[in-house]
């Protein structure tokens, strides 16, 4: 009887016990945890929205030596912009050379991507994806950077191009208190140089010469003759392994000095709301030197730049003040120290056909010495390596399979009034110094048979050299590049009594546990008294004796 009274009263006591520890925990107050700090010196401070600099802006400059595509437009975009149209068509694989990269973003939720200057060797994009190319130099802010990073670049080894003594430089700026509005408003300055470029030494994309040769008939005849297959155009290209560093046996090669420059800076814009407020400027140029087509051969061209192109756009956040400004270039194509014609604003275009003569065509009085290699323009190749002009009667034992098509000034500007991120105006272009495209002729597709006619597509290969970009977008009004307002501390609700002045608590943050403390306790509790309940509610049992163990018989003999 006394012991079924203790564990009577065993519950009740627990439950007064427990209601008593648990006042203090009730009422305890956790601080909250403090913002974080950079771990290490130099290290780049974490993104605030309070506090940020009151200069907006968003800007990017990119300029490339060159850009090879091939199967240009052929590939469907497997992305849509939002609120935009599908994405064009892009290329099956797109390689950029000596690319140089500028860009500000004062919405960037990571502190050090605000500026950003790049030199990259080389840049690929397979069906519209962009891996990330390493040996770049790069250089990005937050934190501020006083001084360029310059370095040399090496290009990984591939079939297709060749770039020798590169070298890229790359500086960004970003005040964390200023934002964009950093020394002589230079924000990001990236560029690259060369002493020599060669692009495509094999047009893979070409149609399988052995399948075409076996379809018989006046192409299969002349390819026969060729010293070299349809993907090398008959011997005109190495076909194999890199180009040569001297631009031989290339489509197309750059010698000389070559160099990028792309640019985001701040300038002082007429206008503008404010003596603080400025316009956001993005600027890529070029300067190249003599481009040679199909170099080494007698058929070969030479392109001279006579005026090298700038791409400008300056953005002030209004639209009537904001602006593209482009200026082309001027190219002399030259062949054997004779200007054939001139590619300009006004005749921006220009067709070279490519044939394969005929065997017939040695059957004509004067091109009995005729050579088995391809016939470009009207160009045709002697034995004695002389080159000899086709008449128009000759003309017709030529036959077409392709087009050089040499085109300049392909500018694409665009503008429009946004409200997201920021009230402002937004202007971008795009443009190239010079465009070299493979293309089939029709006359090609009714040569070659069914299989192959239908899978080729309209164009086979694009080599755009001076590739550039410029985008900017400032707000209305232009930026501001005024002082923020210092921020007046905000007091700390349930501020403890631990905590000095300033609100930082003196105490360290506790972990997760301390902040589950009270839950916990309450679960705690509640399995504790579960347990007490069970254990009380259990029957009294007796204490048995336990049974005598009985000799084993086998132990009576010893």
């Amino acid at each position: 009887m006394r012991r079924r009274r203790l564990r009577v009263l065993t519950l009740p006591v627990m439950a007064a016990m427990l209601v008593l520890s648990a006042g203090p925990a009730a009422g305890q107050t956790i601080p909250t945890t403090p913002e974080p700090e950079p771990a290490e010196d130099g290290q780049p401070p974490f993104s605030e929205e309070e506090g940020k600099p009151n200069g907006r802006v968003i800007a990017e400059a990119s300029t490339a030596l060159g850009v090879l595509r091939l199967l240009p437009e052929a590939m469907e975009a497997d992305a849509v912009l939002p609120g935009e149209q599908p994405l064009p068509k892009q290329s099956v694989l797109e390689g950029g050379v000596g690319l140089s990269y500028a860009g500000a973003d004062s919405e960037s939720y990571l502190a050090h991507e605000r500026a950003i200057a790049e030199a990259s060797p080389l840049g690929l994009s397979v069906a519209g994806h962009t891996p990330q190319t390493p040996g770049s130099a790069v250089q990005t802010a937050l934190p501020d950077n006083n001084k360029a990073l310059s370095t040399g670049l090496k290009a990984p080894d591939n079939p297709l191009a060749n770039v020798s003594a590169l070298e890229g430089r790359a500086h960004a700026r970003w005040s964390e208190t200023s934002g964009p509005c950093v020394g002589d408003g230079t924000i990001a300055d990236a560029g690259t140089t060369a002493a020599s470029l060669s692009l495509v030494n094999i047009i893979p994309t070409m149609p399988d010469t052995n399948r075409a040769t076996q379809a018989g008939g006046e192409l299969g005849s002349a390819l026969r003759e060729l010293p070299g297959s349809l993907a090398n155009l008959g011997g005109l290209l190495s076909g194999q392994g890199k180009p040569n560093s001297d631009g031989t046996g290339s489509l197309v090669s750059v010698d000389k000095a070559l160099a990028t420059r792309s640019v985001v800076r701040l300038m002082d814009v007429e206008g503008t709301d404010g003596k603080d407020h400025k316009g956001v400027e993005a600027v890529s140029t070029l300067q190249g030197g003599r481009i040679d087509i199909l170099k080494g051969t007698p058929l070969g061209l030479t392109v001279k730049v006579t005026s090298q192109p700038t791409l400008r756009v300056v953005s002030t956040g209004d639209a009537e003040t904001s602006t593209v400004d482009y200026t082309a270039p001027v190219l002399a194509v030259e062949r054997n120290g004779k200007v054939l014609f001139e590619l300009d604003a006004a005749n921006p275009t220009a067709d070279i056909p490519v044939g394969l003569p005929k065997p017939s065509l040695k059957d004509i009085p004067g091109y009995e010495d005729v050579k088995n290699t391809p016939v470009v323009g009207d160009a045709a190749e002697k034995v004695d390596g002389s080159v000899t002009t086709l008449s128009e009667k000759a003309a017709d034992h030529v036959l077409d399979i392709g087009v050089l098509r040499l085109s300049i000034a392909e500018l694409d500007e665009k503008a429009q009034t946004v409200s997201e991120p920021f009230a402002g105006h937004q202007v971008s272009a795009v443009a190239r110094l010079l465009d070299v495209r493979v293309l089939p002729t029709d006359r090609l597709r009714n040569l070659l048979p069914d299989s192959l006619a239908s899978k080729l597509p309209s164009a086979l290969a694009q080599v755009s050299l001076g590739e550039q970009s410029a985008s900017a977008y400032a707000p209305e009004g232009g930026v501001d590049c005024s002082q923020p307002a210092a921020a007046s501390p905000q007091p700390i609700a349930n501020e403890p009594a631990d905590s000095d002045p300033s609100g930082a608590p003196t105490k360290l943050a506790q972990t997760n546990a301390a902040y589950s403390a009270v839950p916990l306790f309450w679960s705690g509790t509640v399995m504790l008294l579960v347990g007490v309940v069970l254990v009380a509610a259990l029957p009294n049992r007796r204490h048995r004796e336990p049974a005598p163990v009985k000799p084993s018989p086998h132990s009576r003999g010893e």
